[in-house]
């Protein structure tokens, strides 16, 4: 995996929970709530089903398909007109079902089965990056376009083997692959998100890619525009113009905001001082990096984690 991507999603604290796979008889229609710092996610192994989204977007997901619903958005699983919608909690509650073994609701036992595998990707509460706010609210990736992508084709096929097998390994299957199969959806999403597509030539653009694995390797260097044109080998002008037009914000913008969500980390992670975390990612005063934190994120860095007030 590209440098770039993998320290943003180590940086966002990505990982990844199995929920449960369905057999769900029509028709039903089950709620799934909200959820902070989540993108779920739902893989059809087969049957069908549509994905209804509070801002009335509704995706009809087919056998082999694949849909992430970003920002923890609450939605709705269903098939067939005239069933009375039910809260997740809820539908657990009225079957019994307690994790194990596929999940099964509906009316008609009858009826041909959606088999789902459904789950999450967790984040850092605050954890951010264009990768992630460019995401629209529902992501659907057919499955002509998922074969076509064979890396996110054999993880999928792996994980459904997996689960509909009762494999105990699934869940930690699901864990190992978190950052690549991820990185894998954002790729198969960025065909009909064109801004994602743009950041993605950025990252593997032979002149900002450098600059990028610059400021990703040594974000507490005292970067300039022109040190990191330099890393592109490009004017100081041309860099500047070029990594707005891919990237969607300035060079020093784009530093800044990086130096805030390392920052964000190290301070979750509980073992460093305000003052030391100031200093690693390039603040000359634990002041100023407090000052900074608190208008991005809304409270002191020393709220975070373990860590204690600069001194």
């Amino acid at each position: 995996m590209d440098y770039v991507l993998k320290d943003v999603l180590d940086t966002v604290s990505i990982t990844t929970a199995f929920y449960f796979r369905t057999d769900f008889r029509k028709p039903y229609a089950i709620r799934v709530p909200a959820y902070e710092s989540v993108a779920r996610f739902h893989m059809a192994f087969h049957g069908y089903c549509q994905v209804r989204i509070d801002d009335g977007t509704v995706v009809d997901l087919g056998e082999g398909d694949l849909v992430l619903v970003p920002n923890g958005a609450s939605h709705v699983l269903a098939c067939g007109g005239d069933a009375p919608e039910i809260l997740l909690e809820d539908a657990f509650q009225r079957t019994g079902y307690e994790g194990h073994g596929p999940f099964v609701f509906g009316y008609d036992g009858e009826a041909d089965g959606c088999q789902l595998i459904c789950g999450h990707f967790a984040f850092a509460k605050g954890a951010d990056h264009p990768l992630l706010a460019l995401l629209p609210s529902i992501v659907h990736i057919p499955a002509a376009r998922r074969r076509a992508l064979p890396l996110l084709d054999e993880m999928s096929a792996l994980i459904g083997r997996q689960v509909f097998n009762d494999d105990p390994d699934a869940t930690a299957s699901f864990g190992r692959l978190s950052e690549a199969l991820f990185i894998e959806i954002l790729r198969a999403a960025s065909h009909d998100v064109p801004r994602l597509a743009t950041l993605f030539a950025a990252i593997s653009d032979p002149h900002l890619g450098r600059a990028l694995a610059a400021i990703h390797a040594n974000v507490g260097a005292q970067w300039t525009v022109e040190a990191l044109a330099g890393h592109a080998a490009m004017s100081r002008t041309r860099f500047a113009e070029r990594f707005r037009a891919l990237v969607g914000l300035s060079p020093m913008a784009y530093l800044t905001e990086w130096r805030l969500q390392r920052g964000l980390k190290l301070l979750a992670d509980g073992q460093l001082p305000v003052k030391t975390v100031a200093a690693q990612v390039g603040y000359t005063s634990p002041a100023a990096f407090s000052r900074a934190f608190s208008e991005r994120f809304g409270h002191s860095p020393s709220s975070v984690g373990r860590a204690p007030a600069a001194a």
